[in-house]
């Protein structure tokens, strides 16, 4: 029997570990061993159990139904990675075959059958990295964004396992100098070209790079090198595929029971979020992430089709979506104090990190796809036009603090047509490579945590396919080694200075120096107590030899970056020499410097 405590917190939408109780999970009676089933399944006529061990006829293998709506077996001598179904009688007599919603692992696709599998017993070695972990506010977090399919692919062209993945992603993530990893969905589904996003299994690891136990460890092993690891999460929709939660039933048991609201702008099936049942199986589902496999983050995808119906605000916002969201968030918080909840949001919405007790969604972070959109726009116009959409550059500052935000350069802007990042940069060769070390550098400097996709950092030139690995060969050409040599700087230089992590959010630490639109050269300052950072922009290919600088600090300023530098594939047009202010007006302030800035470069100075 279930305990009341667990069907009470089940039925009420509140539930965040109904996995303890739902699915397969080893059982010992006496000294018989075994799996234990359980089913939610309320309008389901019969229930039976299918697999290897029964040849697929479930006859002799009919589940009991418990508490009404439940249906339970145990099933003596069954071992790991067994596969298995549930075959359900429908109220209108069909029989359905579908795959466990609470299993912890399945067959690999094209497969589709659920696999039991022990989750207990992994050996942690991660507890210092957890108790020192936190939401870092006031940290650096620079995030490597990757899929686990197409960052690099063994020599006969099949995947990396999780244990391949901690050999060679891990150091490859700490030698570019980045904090955290972010994975694309590791929730089970059968679609490679869904990038994960389609999910069937919500606490089922994928079975294409190994079992759950090697993604533990894989975890485990960035712990102990001092990563975080954040991990996708689609609460949204699921796939629509027969072996899957759709019509779980026979009934819409997790999606809406209106068809027009049933399905998807993507041919998906939507959540029904003011069901309690699909609440209790989501927040259990984030929940368990964290519980079992220690995520340090989770990133909600498409959180605007959670605010608003498909997204879109004319169609009114979603009340039962919004309410799922505030308690989902409210309650990991509560549990996991130290675990980031970002939201990837595409809308205008107010309050999305906001806590839940001021009216807010109650993320950490929300994903800026404002910056991202206006700021690539710029840097595709010719140059020439650039001093009339001067905004595209600098709207962002105007809005910046009414949301905790993240800057992404992420995979939705380098598939589908649009391109890798390099090719985005108007002009030659040569200026796209100017321009995009221009652009990292900007937004290295800009506020906000940083989220980097796999491949920018090499100025791949195709875009991002989920069925190829990286053009790891372009490293032999040293303008693509200068890029990755500078994205390695610039995580190592917002690491050392605070002025550029530790009050990202606060308006205070932020202060436009030039804007000026005519010959396109921009200069920001910010600061942190003692440590006061000067950045200046030129978004043209104008070199200025001389150009004098205001500055609020009076002092000794030395430039400790420079994106011209020849060693990032630049010509070496920067400033050898310490910069001293003079008593000379320059943009409104009484100090000002000398610099030269050379053609499409940030130069970042510091107040010695």
């Amino acid at each position: 029997m279930i305990k009341k405590a667990y069907l009470d917190a089940f039925y009420e939408g509140r539930s965040t570990d109904s996995y303890k109780f739902l699915g397969a999970h080893p059982k010992k009676y006496g000294k018989t061993s075994g799996y234990r089933f359980t089913v939610y399944a309320p309008n389901a006529e019969e229930v039976e159990l299918v697999g290897e061990f029964n040849h697929w006829n479930g006859a002799n293998h009919k589940l009991k139904r418990v508490h009404n709506d439940f249906f339970t077996i145990f099933v003596a001598n069954l071992e790991d990675y067994s596969q298995y179904k549930y075959h359900i009688r429908t109220k209108n007599n069909e029989w359905i075959d579908k795959a466990d919603p609470y299993g912890y692992f399945a067959e690999l696709r094209p497969n589709t059958a659920s696999k039991t599998f022990d989750l207990e017993g992994f050996e942690w070695n991660d507890s210092e990295f957890i108790k020192n972990r936190t939401k870092n506010k006031n940290k650096p977090m620079l995030i490597y964004e990757v899929h686990v399919g197409s960052w690099k692919l063994k020599w006969d062209g099949n995947f990396h396992s999780y244990d391949e993945l901690a050999e060679h992603l891990i150091p490859y993530v700490l030698e570019q100098g980045f904090t955290h990893i972010e994975l694309m969905p590791l929730l089970e589904n059968p679609l490679d070209m869904s990038w994960g996003y389609l999910c069937t299994g919500y606490f089922a690891a994928t079975s294409r790079y190994g079992n759950p136990k090697q993604l533990m460890n894989f975890i485990d092993q960035c712990h102990q090198h001092g990563l975080g690891v954040i991990m996708d999460f689609v609460p949204v929709h699921f796939i629509k595929d027969r072996h899957g939660l759709h019509m779980f039933d026979g009934t819409p048991l997790y999606e809406y029971g209106d068809e027009y609201r049933r399905y998807s702008q993507w041919g998906s099936v939507n959540f029904n979020l003011y069901s309690e049942i699909a609440r209790s199986f989501l927040l259990s589902s984030a929940n368990f992430w964290i519980e079992y496999f220690h995520i340090d983050g989770i990133r909600y995808d498409a959180v605007s089709n959670l605010i608003y119906w498909n997204g879109n605000t004319e169609d009114g916002a979603n009340e039962g979506a919004h309410d799922f969201v505030t308690r989902n968030n409210h309650l990991l918080s509560e549990l996991h104090p130290s675990v980031m909840l970002i939201a990837e949001d595409s809308s205008a919405y107010q309050g999305v990190t906001k806590p839940t007790f001021d009216g807010g969604l109650g993320f950490d972070y929300k994903w800026d796809l404002g910056w991202m959109n206006d700021t690539l726009k710029y840097y595709e116009e010719d140059p020439l036009y650039r001093k009339h959409k001067p905004d595209l550059l600098t709207f962002s500052m105007h809005y910046y603090f009414s949301e905790n935000f993240m800057l992404p350069l992420s995979h939705d802007e380098v598939v589908h047509g649009k391109g890798s990042i390099i090719n985005k940069m108007w002009g030659t060769f040569s200026d796209k490579f100017a321009q995009v070390r221009n652009l990292y550098s900007y937004m290295y400097t800009h506020p906000g945590k940083k989220l980097m996709f796999m491949g920018n950092e090499l100025a791949t030139f195709d875009e991002w396919a989920e069925d190829n690995q990286l053009t790891w060969r372009l490293l032999e050409y040293p303008i693509h080694r200068g890029l990755q040599k500078m994205i390695q700087d610039l995580n190592r230089i917002v690491k050392e200075q605070p002025a550029l992590h530790a009050n990202d959010h606060e308006p205070d630490a932020f202060k436009w120096l030039i804007k000026d639109t005519d010959d396109c050269i921009f200069a920001f300052a910010r600061e942190f107590y003692d440590n006061k950072v000067i950045v200046i922009m030129n978004m043209t290919p104008n070199d200025h030899s001389s150009h004098r600088v205001g500055v609020p600090w009076e002092g000794t300023y030395e430039e400790i970056f420079n994106s011209d530098k020849e060693e990032y594939g630049g010509s070496n047009r920067f400033n050898y020499d310490h910069r001293h202010t003079q008593k000379q007006k320059a943009y409104g302030f009484y100090d000002s410097i000398e610099s030269r800035i050379a053609p499409f470069s940030v130069s970042i100075y510091i107040r010695k």
